[in-house]
């Protein structure tokens, strides 16, 4: 048995493979997790992915791996494994009582936003676009969404001519507070975010009814991280690629099987996943290259668009290494 090593998110669609309920063949796999669902915990995660010497891989950005691949750097093989995906309209904030009520009023605004290059930012452009917004009509501020901003260096992809950033010592929601933002993109809720009493609250309250209707349009149900293997793994033993695959997909299947059998995490949990069957299918976390293709290039698309990559990548490309061997 091959020993592989790989970090990853506490998710748990991964948990059969981390208690190794489900084991990948020919290898002895072990999963270095991040605990307790913690942001900073995961981003450890993904830096180890590409910096621990002591591991073959694991989770990274999926816009990270596709600048890489734009600039010629080939040094990690993507797998089409997607352990984390989420839609992008609960992730708008604006000021309780503010000027920004409807998706139209955001055109000339000013919006803040964690990260410019990130994979969730581009899908958050690819969602302005479908609610009719054209990002280039945005005045975009990049920052810390809670913690004072420290003037760190920012994305080292492509920043913009005219993106500004906080003062020192001031958060994004500061700034939305005080007026001086309109709205704020964040993946996890700010800190003074609440649905009803404010004094962030969300544009899209019914968050639910938007994104089922963006995923009937579009198809998409956002992809953003990805599984990586480090090079010289995946060139020593090429076979790994399609067998940590196929395990993936065995442990995506078998949390599915768990989770539908047992269906009491919350009180209403099979009333969620009956409504997520009719909008979106049984299978609509897939992994794999084929059910993922269309997204993929909707997401390379949206790049492009952007200017973050000088060309357009195709989804055969950017995940070449791995279907050189599937």
């Amino acid at each position: 048995m091959l020993p592989i090593t790989l970090t990853c998110g506490d998710y748990a669609r991964i948990m059969p493979l981390a208690t190794g309920e489900v084991k990948p063949d020919g290898i002895a796999l072990t999963m270095v997790l991040g605990s307790r669902g913690s942001w900073p915990a995961r981003a450890d995660m993904i830096s180890r992915a590409v910096s621990d010497p002591a591991v073959q891989g694991g989770e990274w950005s999926m816009a990270q791996y596709l600048y890489r691949i734009d600039k010629g750097d080939h040094r990690f093989v993507g797998l089409p494994v997607f352990p984390l995906r989420n839609f992008t309209a609960r992730d708008l904030y604006v000021r309780q009582g503010g000027p920004v009520r409807r998706p139209e009023d955001l055109v000339g605004k000013r919006i803040g936003m964690y990260s410019w290059s990130a994979s969730g930012s581009l899908w958050y452009r690819h969602f302005l676009r479908y609610i009719g917004i054209d990002p280039a009509r945005i005045e975009w501020w990049v920052g810390d969404i809670d913690t004072p901003w420290s003037a760190q260096p920012m994305d080292a992809a492509g920043l913009p001519a005219g993106l500004r950033t906080p003062p020192a010592g001031r958060s994004l929601s500061d700034l939305l507070l005080a007026g001086e933002l309109e709205a704020i993109y964040s993946p996890p809720r700010p800190a003074r975010f609440h649905p009803s009493k404010g004094p962030i609250v969300r544009l899209f309250p019914d968050f639910r009814a938007t994104e089922s209707e963006y995923y009937a349009k579009t198809g998409a149900f956002p992809p953003q991280h990805l599984i990586i293997l480090r090079r010289e793994a995946w060139d020593a033993n090429r076979w790994i690629a399609k067998s940590l695959t196929d395990a993936f997909i065995a442990a995506n299947d078998t949390f599915t099987a768990a989770q539908r059998g047992f269906p009491y995490a919350t009180p209403w949990t099979e009333a969620e996943l009956e409504h997520t069957d009719a909008v979106m299918g049984e299978d609509f976390h897939p992994h794999g290259y084929e059910k993922n293709r269309k997204q993929i290039e909707m997401f390379a698309a949206e790049a492009f668009k952007l200017g973050l990559i000088s060309r357009l990548i195709t989804p055969e490309e950017y995940f070449a290494d791995f279907l050189k061997g599937a």
